[in-house]
Formats: C-alpha cells, structure tokens, sequence
C-alpha cells in the first residue's frame, strides 16, 4: 500500500478562555468512579474568534471538547478487556481523556495523544484529577506522526467523523500498531466508517466488530461499532 501524501498544516490550540470555567463530572462506569473537567457550553466554544480563523484554515472545530457517547463505552471496553502487565496504550484523539483514564486504572501506561495543545491540558488534568501522575503527552497531527512511534494498544473513539481523515487514520494504526497489538476503537457508525472498513485490509489490517449501544448522562442511545484491529498474519513458505 502506497503511503498517503501529507501536507503541513499549523497544529490548532483552542483558547483556555473559550473552555473555561469548566464544569466536573463524575461517572460510574462497570463500577469504578471517574471524575471529569470538562467546557459546560461545547456550542459556545465554536463562537470564539480564534476557531474561526481555525476553521477557515484548516476546517478545525474543537469536537474534543464534548463527552461523546462512545467514549464512555470505549472506557466500558478498555476496563473489561485482559491486559498483559506492563503494556503502553496511546490513546489518539484524547480530547478529554476518559479512555484513557480508564486504562490508566487497568495499570497500563498511557501516551495522551491530540492535535490540540488544549486537549493535552485538559487530558493532563483529568488523569491528575483521578489519582494519576506517570503517563506521556503528546501532540501530533495523524497526518504528520513522529516516526518512532510503536505501541502494542492503541484507543480511539469517534475518529472516522470526517471522510478526509479516515485514510491517514488507517495509515497511522497501521504504521504505529505493533506486530501483536490491538487497536480498540468505538465509532458512531457515522458514513465515513464504511470506507475505514474498506481501507484496513489495504494497509494490512484485519478487524472484528462488535454492535454496542452508546449513551451518555442526560443524551439519547446511539448505536455504535467496537472495532478490534490487528495486524494481518503473515503467511511464511515453507
């Protein structure tokens, strides 16, 4: 499979201003407690000056900023799944970071990734707010992702919202999925997804699904799709 071509493009960082005061929200989730900070107003964050300018640039929005549906039942997933002792989860498109928070309490260590230098904050301080020091940030577009980057469990919920994304989404598991590891990722089943299934097999991965329903506090059920992805076997001559 042909690598995609990239383009550089100025890494966004949403004003504080715009996010803040935050608001604290606690949830139960297989019976542990998480606690998050989170903006109280995701549509009002949109009217800030700076993420117009983001949008005309790059047509950035901060979707990060809200707590979506699946990334509570990616959280579900991370906290019912066996996990060797010891593994690294990198976490793509943290936004808030309650995937993984949840893996940090399953004793995995944790590289909190987003393209938002506000996210990492935001992330930072709910693994904080939760008991957690010792885990990585790291900033980086999927489009551009640092070239010694391997992990055997990567976590992503809601990643295939746009189209124009979904490829250098593939590439970049692809590319940083190690040869034994697993990519856990929920989506929202948006129209995107369907192309992410067509393209795995393309950057050699294999997948298996599983329906879920998602929902979170006060918000309508969405249905929704676990992905668990793997690196396709090799077959050897003999």
């Amino acid at each position: 499979m042909t690598m995609s071509s990239t383009r550089q493009v100025a890494m966004p960082e949403t004003p504080w201003e715009a996010l803040t005061p935050m608001t604290r929200q606690t949830l139960e989730i297989d019976g542990r407690t998480f606690h998050l900070n989170r903006p109280p107003n995701f549509e009002q964050i949109f009217e800030h000056p700076a993420l117009q300018q983001a949008w005309q640039d790059d047509e950035y929005l901060p979707y990060w900023a809200d707590l979506w549906p699946v990334s509570i039942e990616l959280a579900r997933a991370v906290l019912r799944e066996p996990w060797p002792a010891g593994g690294t989860a990198l976490e793509l498109g943290c936004g808030l970071g309650l995937p993984g928070v949840a893996a940090l309490s399953r004793g995995l260590h944790v590289i909190f990734s987003d393209v938002d230098a506000s996210a990492l904050r935001v992330a930072r301080e709910n693994a904080h707010l939760n008991g957690f020091s010792h885990f990585e940030l790291l900033r980086f577009d999927w489009r551009n992702p640092p070239s010694d980057l391997q992990v055997p469990v990567i976590l992503g919920s809601d990643l295939t919202f746009e189209r124009r994304f979904v490829e250098p989404l593939t590439e970049l598991i692809a590319r940083v999925l190690t040869p034994d590891g697993v990519c856990l990722m929920v989506d929202q089943d948006r129209p995107p997804a369907a192309l992410f299934r067509d393209l795995l097999p393309d950057y050699g991965l294999s997948y298996s699904t599983e329906k879920i329903k998602a929902r979170a506090p006060g918000q309508p059920a969405y249905k929704g799709t676990l992905y668990r992805i793997r690196k396709q076997a090799k077959i050897t001559s003999t």
